[in-house]
């Protein structure tokens, strides 16, 4: 059976349902309309229906009928608009999960496959042949980190006020504005001291 349902909500909980049913041998649908009388419906049979297929269906019956108020309905829909941005975000969480799944099992079955005596395995493979297919299975950059120690060599314009002139440091000033950076993301500058300085008055 097919249902054909025409609901007009307002701000009220008294509303009056009418179910008309249509031609069971021909058409079998079952049509419910809501109204409430602050829209100047009539209470009771509401006339001139027409089902979908054309006929005149048959009402069947006609009963009080009790709305949520709008508030409810408000609260129902950002219940259902919460749970679905929850799905959406679980949806989002395993479809990279399962990327990640796929990529490392993609890099696992790379390695197996060079597990044998024609590649890896080989009297003729080096040592850094294999390590270099590997970096490359993972994606991965093999590095090592180095400690540089120099010695630089700055100037620096600053002008002093005359109350302080007779007290400045310049070691101690540097030592307190000075910054030494690296424009390189791999470097990284972790320490540094200022060891001698001279003032040219």
């Amino acid at each position: 059976m097919s249902v054909h349902g025409c609901r007009i909500r307002a701000m009220t909980t008294n509303w009056t349902k009418n179910t008309y049913v249509c031609d069971p041998d021909e058409c079998d649908t079952l049509i419910e309309i809501t109204t409430s009388d602050e829209f100047g419906f009539p209470s009771g049979t509401i006339h001139n229906v027409t089902c979908p297929c054309g006929r005149t269906p048959n009402l069947l019956s006609v009963e009080d009928a009790t709305i949520a108020p709008t508030n409810e309905r408000n609260e129902m829909q950002a219940t259902t608009e919460f749970l679905e941005q929850k799905i959406k975000e679980l949806q989002e969480s395993y479809n990279i999960a399962s990327d990640m799944r796929n990529l490392l099992q993609a890099q696992v079955n790379k390695i197996i496959d060079n597990l044998t005596v024609d590649n890896w395995y080989a009297d003729t493979t080096e040592k850094s042949e294999v390590l270099s297919d590997l970096c490359e299975i993972l994606g991965h950059e093999a590095k090592q980190t180095v400690r540089i120690t120099a010695t630089v060599s700055v100037e620096v314009d600053y002008e002093i006020p005359l109350d302080e002139v007779e007290d400045f440091d310049a070691r101690y000033f540097l030592n307190d504005n000075l910054t030494i950076d690296t424009y390189n993301g791999d470097a990284t500058v972790d320490s540094w001291t200022v060891e001698d300085s001279d003032v040219n008055w």
